[in-house]
Order: C-alpha cells, then sequence, then structure tokens
C-alpha cells in the first residue's frame, strides 16, 4: 500500500488549464474568458465520438488498426521524439547553468554536444515533476495515486502554476475539501448534492453499458476521479487519453510524453506477483514489453473488436473507450477499495444506500480490477500471451506487485533513458514510510529472464540496509557506474519520503484533509525534494544536475568535474550491504514540526505553496523554483 504521498506529486511546476469542455465563470473578467478562448482553441481531448462516456463506433480509417508485436518504439513515438529532444535543449540548458557545477560551463558542453541527441542527457521522471526538470524530460509516469497527477496535468494542457494554484472560478478541479464519496460542493453549474453528483455517474456508465460494454467498479471510480482531476463539465466524460497526442504542445514537443503503468491479473484470481505482466499505457499505444503478451494496441481504438491482431472486415473501429478517467482509474484500482469499505469510509446512510445499488449491480469478484473488454489481445500471442483466450484483459493498480514507482516503461532499452528521478512514498514499514522494497522489487525483475526482455537495471541492496545505511532517509544515487551493470540502465536519484515538517505517511485511505495540514504536506514535499532548500546540503542542486549529466559524460568521453566526483562519492551507493535486521523505522523530524492547529505555513522561496490543491498534495512538490 502507497501513503497519501503518492499521490502527491510535485505541484510546483505543473498547472492546470481549461478544457474544450469549458465551465465558463459566471461573472467572468474579459481577461479570464479571453484566457478560455485560448484554453478551447488549444484543446483536442472531447474526442469520443458519442460526445460522451460511451464509447462509439467509427468507420475504420484505410490503414485498418492493427497490434504490433513489441520489436521497438511505434512509429508515433519513434517520429515525435526527435522533435522532443530538441524541445529539450534550451529548458536543459537553463536548468544546468542555474544549478551551477563549479569549474563547468554546463551551456557550452550542452551547446557542444547538442548535435547528437544520443548524446544529451534523457531524463526521465516517475512520478512526479520537479522544478525545471519537467521541461527537460523526455517521459514522466506515473501509477496508482501517481496516475492522477499525470493524468490531471495532461488532461489540463500544461498551464501556468498560477493556474493551478489559484483554480478557475466555481471550479471542482483538485479541491478535495469534501470526501471523494460525497463529490465536489459544486462544478460551477450543475452538481450541487451528492445524489446528483451520483446519478449523473450512474447515468454516464450506464450509457456505457447499453452500448454494448461491460461495466466495472473502475467505471465509477475513473467518473469520480474525474469531477477532481479534469477541468471541464461533469469532469469532461468525453475526455480521451489518446487524444493528448493531438494537442499541440504534444505536437510541438513541447511536453513529455505521458505514460500510466498498470498490471494485469487473470479473471477470477487475486494473485499478482512479479511475474504478473505490466503493461504501459501511452497516447499513442497500450501493451507490454513482457515476452508474455509483447505487443502494443492503439490506443485511440482500442474498446475495438480485435482477434488475432486485427480487426475482422466485417467489424466497425470503436474509439472513446480510452476515457481519461478510465484510464486513470485503471491505473489505480487500488483506490476502488474506497468504495468497498462503505461501513467506515461513508457516514452518510443515504449515500451508502446509493452506492450501494450501483455495486449490487455489478458482478461478484471483480468488483477491484478494470475491465478492457473486448480484450485487444484475443488470440495475438497465442504460445505466451496468457490472456490471449480471455474476452476480457483485467488489468489492477499499477503498484499491486510491490513495484510502487512507475520505472517500467522508463528502463526499456529501447527508450535510451539516462537517469531516472524515482519518488518513493510507499508504505513498506509498521509506521508507513518507504524502505526501498520497490526499487528491490524492479531490481529482481530485471533479474527474472521469464519477464526482463533485456532490461537491465542498477543493483539495489535489500531493504534491511536501505534502513541501515539511510538510504531511505535521504537521497541516494544507484548505477552511478555504468560499467558495473549487465547492459544499458539508466542512472537511478531514488528520493524517499521522510517527515521534514509533518508527517508526511499519511495513509491512501484517508479520504480529505483540511487546509492547513494539506499546505503542509505540500511544504514537506518541497522540502522533500530540495533537501529543505538547502538547508541540509548547499551542495544538493549541483548533485542533482551531475547525476543528469552522468551518462552524457560517459558517451562523450567528458572529463567529469570535481565538482561532480565529489557528489558521487557523497550519494552514490557504494555497495555495501549492512543486512542485519534494523530497529522500527521511525524517522525523526527532520525541521520542527510545523504546529497544525494554528495555521503557520511558510513561504518558501518564489512561491507561497499554500493554496495549492489538497488530495494532490506532495511528495516532490519541486525542485530549486
Amino acid at each position: 500500500m502507497k501513503v497519501l504521498s503518492t499521490v502527491l506529486a510535485s505541484l510546483a511546476s505543473i498547472s492546470l488549464a481549461n478544457a474544450s469542455t469549458i465551465v465558463l465563470p459566471r461573472d467572468g473578467t474579459a481577461e479570464e474568458y479571453g484566457a478560455v478562448a485560448l484554453a478551447v482553441a488549444e484543446r483536442a481531448l472531447a474526442d469520443s465520438p458519442s460526445g460522451g462516456y460511451a464509447p462509439a463506433s467509427v468507420s475504420c480509417p484505410a490503414d485498418r488498426p492493427t497490434i504490433r508485436e513489441a520489436r521497438g518504439l511505434s512509429a508515433n513515438e519513434t517520429a515525435w521524439l526527435p522533435i522532443r529532444r530538441n524541445q529539450t535543449i534550451a529548458p536543459m540548458t537553463e536548468w544546468l547553468t542555474r544549478m551551477n557545477i563549479s569549474g563547468f560551463d554546463a551551456a557550452s558542453y550542452i551547446n557542444r554536444v547538442s548535435g547528437n541527441a544520443s548524446t544529451l542527457p534523457n531524463i526521465g521522471i516517475a512520478v512526479s515533476g520537479i522544478g525545471g526538470l519537467l521541461q527537460a524530460a523526455t517521459y514522466v509516469a506515473g501509477l496508482s495515486g501517481g496516475g492522477w497527477l499525470v493524468g490531471s496535468i495532461y488532461t489540463n494542457n500544461f498551464t501556468s502554476v498560477e493556474t493551478l494554484r489559484d483554480g478557475s472560478p466555481k471550479s471542482s478541479v483538485w479541491q478535495f475539501g469534501n470526501n471523494i464519496l460525497e463529490g465536489p460542493d459544486s462544478d460551477g453549474l450543475q452538481i450541487f448534492s451528492s445524489a446528483d453528483y451520483y446519478a449523473t455517474i450512474e447515468s454516464e456508465v450506464n450509457d456505457k453499458q447499453d452500448a454494448g460494454f461491460n461495466a466495472s467498479l473502475t467505471d465509477y471510480w475513473g467518473r469520480a476521479l474525474s469531477y477532481q482531476l479534469v477541468n471541464a463539465t461533469d469532469g469532461g466524460p468525453a475526455f480521451t487519453f489518446s487524444s493528448i497526442s493531438d494537442m499541440d504542445n504534444f505536437l510541438t514537443g513541447d511536453i513529455p510524453m505521458p505514460f500510466l503503468v498498470t498490471d494485469s491479473r487473470a479473471p477470477n484470481t487475486k494473485i499478482i506477483s512479479l511475474n504478473s505482466t505490466v503493461y504501459e499505457i501511452n497516447p499513442f499505444e497500450i501493451g507490454s514489453w513482457d515476452p508474455t503478451t509483447y505487443g502494443f494496441a492503439p490506443t485511440r481504438y482500442v474498446g475495438s473488436n480485435f482477434s488475432g491482431g486485427i480487426i475482422p472486415d466485417s467489424e466497425q473501429c470503436i474509439r472513446g473507450f480510452d476515457n481519461v478517467g478510465y484510464v486513470m482509474g485503471t491505473s489505480s484500482t487500488l483506490f476502488n477499495q474506497f468504495l468497498l469499505q462503505l461501513n467506515t469510509t461513508v457516514a452518510s446512510q443515504t449515500l451508502r444506500n446509493i452506492f450501494q445499488d450501483i455495486l449490487d449491480g455489478l458482478s461478484e469478484g471483480d468488483d477491484d480490477v478494470a475491465q478492457w473488454q473486448p480484450n485487444p489481445f484475443y488470440g495475438f500471442n497465442n504460445d505466451t500471451n496468457r490472456n490471449a483466450q480471455s474476452s476480457q484483459l483485467t488489468l489492477v493498480d499499477g503498484g499491486e506487485d510491490n513495484q510502487n514507482i512507475p520505472l517500467y516503461p522508463l528502463i526499456q532499452p529501447v527508450r535510451e533513458v539516462d537517469v531516472i528521478f524515482a519518488i518513493d512514498s510507499s508504505a513498506d514499514t509498521p509506521y508507513a514510510w518507504p524502505n526501498g522494497s520497490s526499487l528491490v522489487a524492479t531490481y529482481e525483475r530485471s533479474l527474472n529472464n521469464t519477464v526482463e526482455n533485456g532490461t537491465a537495471f542498477p543493483s539495489i541492496p535489500d531493504f534491511n540496509t536501505f534502513i541501515n545505511l539511510g538510504l531511505n532517509n535521504r537521497p541516494a544515487f544507484f548505477g552511478c557506474n555504468s560499467s558495473n551493470m549487465t547492459g544499458p540502465s539508466p542512472l537511478i536519484i531514488y528520493i524517499s519520503n521522510a517527515p521534514y515538517i509533518t508527517p508526511s505517511n499519511q495513509t491512501t485511505f484517508t479520504l480529505s484533509y483540511n487546509n492547513t495540514f494539506r499546505n503542509a504536506m505540500i511544504e514537506n514535499g518541497y522540502d522533500v525534494a530540495t533537501q529543505g532548500n538547502g538547508t541540509i546540503d548547499s551542495q544538493w542542486p549541483t548533485c542533482i544536475a551531475c547525476a543528469v549529466l552522468s551518462r552524457s559524460f560517459e558517451k562523450t568521453g567528458e572529463t567529469v568535474p570535481d565538482a561532480c566526483t565529489t557528489c558521487f562519492n557523497r550519494y552514490c551507493w557504494n555497495g555495501d550491504l549492512n543486512s542485519t535486521t534494523p530497529a522500527s523505522y521511525e524517522p525523526a523530524f527532520k525541521f520542527e514540526e510545523v504546529n497544525i492547529q494554528s495555521g503557520a505555513i511558510r513561504t518558501i522561496g518564489r512561491v507561497h505553496l499554500a493554496p495549492y490543491g489538497a488530495l494532490l498534495a506532495a511528495v516532490v512538490a519541486a525542485v530549486l523554483l
């Protein structure tokens, strides 16, 4: 189980915008209406042909969609990649210059190597966006609560942090003062009671069933999430994940490619292990690199009736199945437990009755899964595909195999990622703090020749060593010396949740937070990422920059600056082990604990963090604003 902080990730470098289905402020200013008009012009997300939540049939394109084997990147990603890599040069140069590596001219170095994209640092971010780095990253991945973050920032168009902080007039987006089961107070136009909230959601899901598709609890969960995460009327029921690829800022390479990660589970079973097939969902495709499924389906047409890798000539294509809320819900099915625990999570008997009526209409046994039916991989790779003869592809929370950090898409060798910021908010210990188990799980999976499919991963110590050496109580680098690994692998910058000014080890099953505690959580996330704004280590910005440049230095033969050597000696795990059983891990506060009752909160750098959104409080709010 993840603590709440997995949900909370890096708000200071990301933001939301108005959507193509817009909630107009009733008494807006000219500037507000102008901003809405601009947002409408830039959006392409309301892409479901039904105009609502239900998928609908369309004529197939002349080049009919097919399932491809996972032999390399898709044609779409291959074409997009050089556009994005070129767009990362300027923000990367600016960020590295600001990190100020002593005795090293970062701007001159990047300018000198920029003609060869393979030598530029290729950055991936798992769960959180980090100030200045999100603009320089090629890929960003999320799962479980982190999938809410990734899905929300992309459906809300990456606009300014001020828009995120202040919100839109009458908007319910990122306003989690209410329990999510009760629904937002208002979206500005329609939803004024929990009964109306559920009635609208149930009607939308019924539309999907009436169109011939099964519904699971994830449909209801995804619609509920959308009301709080998508800035559009009724949470944008026609918004699709695949249409991110049509956004102007994605087409021009101005933003990284998003991934959500999910695990497969055989129907009517509860078993998830490191051998389970892992799936990634990106705007172009859904599929798996694992040698089991070893294939990808086009995300836009994923509701179509594929068989043996093709849509029969007698069948029309389906679009709109990949509703963005359903995709976010698929990656976070663990949170369906919120909805199943009615007696403990909902105080109102009226709400219990409303929701129990919904649950009674669902099949037993698969309440906590996402049913992707028809299965796009039906009859595909029959010799190895565990779901080849199943009519549905059953997907669950991407962290159920204990890989709570969504590293899977970023460690695929074909993507050639050099460095990954891995944010860990797992609840591994009795006191709900991370102990490195997620990295251990990914490392162990990379050693399993039945599923690793050529991936390599840095050596990771056991979780007792993490605690005994303090690797889970401060940032740590893994894979600093690439020559010691079995194949190409990124350097991992591991940043784990720790208490700086508030107990940030909050359970995922806490459904609401008062504003003061919310703000303290966000500030604690900032402190985790910046080591207390440099108070713990004033050289931390330099060390992050050195880690980002490390693989590039190896490729170009550049002499490693002395400042970087010092950093690597300080933060790289040197292979030492201490596997003795540690005492119960309960870290001390690094700073004075903030008085939640007093409402005291600090102003950080140039940004006051108090106004940021509610349940999305951050493990890593920003680095070096």
